[in-house]
């Protein structure tokens, strides 16, 4: 099991200071939130990156339906480079009714965004091989280019991939099976979001080694909040979903208020990194 924590509010030099403190704590991984706007995903990484020698750096998560795919895989190989091969790119539908999509007039439908992030993903990850890349899809239509491409990511053959899954829709999780890890949500008859259990986990992993057609290491990514203060609370918190197959554990505090006015919200992420990863 390996620990990565997520910095739920901070500017570009707090993801410098926080990412530093959470490697010389022990986490594993250091991730941001990337929304619809606001402080800058990639900027902050790089920051971070800057300021850290180990510790993986990535998004939880980048809303890939919403974003160019070119950007991006222009943003994850560079930040991949500085750091010496570090980044892991987390990827989903995004949040559309509690992020704002259709304030910006963005696609809110969920067949739509579930066909941008499918293209978006072969846009990405056939960039990362090189050039000539050409592809049409429904929504981007891409001709080969004339520009001198860019340098490609450190890791081979991408940079790790994290796509959400939905448990237990075959579609999505077999979209998830075809990259290198899954953010698992437990999903009811209709599109109603359930709470998610080692049991479902369990399910989980065993579907991924019957059907995942690719060889390689498979990240089970799961995500909560436990108690610092008690590190052996923490760590039997923990347990059961390291058991039933995850490989991650992503600490989230999404509670902690993101208006620093209203709350010292970087200094209570501060003493939680310090608290380190809730590790036997």
């Amino acid at each position: 099991m390996k620990y990565g924590i997520v910095l739920t509010y901070g500017d570009a030099r707090e993801a410098a200071d926080l990412a530093g403190e959470a490697e010389r704590a022990g986490w594993d991984g250091f991730f941001v939130w990337e929304p619809i706007w606001g402080i800058d995903a990639w900027v902050a990484l790089t920051a971070a990156a800057m300021r850290t020698a180990t510790i993986r750096l990535g998004t939880m998560l980048s809303p890939l339906p919403i974003l160019k795919p070119w950007k991006l895989a222009g943003e994850a190989a560079t930040l991949d480079r500085l750091s010496g091969g570090r980044v892991i790119l987390s990827v989903g539908l995004g949040a559309a009714a509690d992020t704002g999509f259709a304030s910006f007039g963005e696609p809110v439908d969920r067949k739509t965004r579930a066909e941008l992030l499918d293209e978006g993903l072969d846009v990405l990850t056939g960039l990362w091989q090189g050039q000539p890349f050409h592809y049409h899809g429904r929504h981007y239509h891409i001709e080969p280019t004339e520009f001198y491409p860019p340098p490609p990511p450190v890791q081979q053959p991408r940079v790790p991939i994290w796509v959400v899954g939905a448990w237990p829709r075959e579609k999505s999780l077999n979209r998830a099976l075809k990259y290198d890890g899954i953010l698992p949500v437990a999903m009811g008859a209709g599109h109603e979001i359930l709470p998610l259990t080692p049991e479902h986990v369990r399910e989980l992993a065993a579907y991924a080694a019957a059907h995942r057609e690719q060889s390689g290491h498979f990240d089970i990514v799961v995500e909560g909040k436990t108690p610092g203060a008690d590190p052996a609370a923490a760590a039997d918190q923990v347990l059961p979903w390291a058991d039933a197959g995850a490989t991650w554990w992503i600490e989230a505090d999404w509670d902690i208020p993101r208006n620093p006015l209203a709350d010292p919200v970087i200094e209570k992420l501060r003493q939680r990194i310090r608290q380190g990863p809730p590790a036997e």
